[in-house]
């Protein structure tokens, strides 16, 4: 079982995008908890967590997330990113197989061109990030946010798709 973390800062919209797409995870019981870690929204985002029955971190961004975090495995993503179905299988399969941290495959359609791949570097998080939570503990990079974990992790390739958060 896996405990999401989703670090945001004023994007309601995207967070229940997000939030959406974990419901096939959460009916499989592959999701324990859905921890919101907010970095001062002064939008509806606290009342969006609320709504969806999530937990929310008013302060202490990622971190406070993995210190509360539940599970032995994480999954960061960022508001706006969407899981294409299927997602929990592969995980699943990949948390019983393996001990190494792992990022989602980009959808065909939010593939960038080639030009763009060579010369605009993308964030780490976009892809999404699963990571054993004693792993992400023992991050230096865990006080300054999710992007900055997730690109100090070294992760696989995970056969299962991701349509990164607009704008990405």
């Amino acid at each position: 079982m896996l405990s999401v973390l989703i670090e945001t800062r004023n994007d309601e919209e995207g967070l229940a995008r997000t939030l959406a797409s974990l419901v096939g995870g959460v009916v499989e019981g592959m999701v324990r908890e859905v921890i919101v870690c907010d970095l001062g929204s002064t939008d509806q985002t606290a009342k969006v967590a609320e709504h969806a029955g999530c937990r929310y971190l008013a302060a202490g961004g990622v971190g406070a997330g993995i210190a509360a975090a539940k599970s032995d495995w994480l999954m960061l993503l960022e508001p706006g990113a969407r899981l294409v179905e299927g997602w929990a299988d592969v995980v699943a399969d990949h948390v019983a197989q393996s001990g190494k941290p792992a990022r989602f495959s980009r959808a065909r359609g939010a593939r960038s061109s080639l030009f763009k791949r060579l010369f605009r570097r993308r964030p780490a998080i976009a892809d999404g990030l699963v990571i054993s939570r004693r792993q992400a503990a023992a991050s230096r990079r865990i006080s300054s946010g999710a992007p900055a974990l997730a690109s100090s992790v070294r992760a696989v390739s995970l056969p299962a798709d991701i349509w990164p958060a607009p704008g990405r």
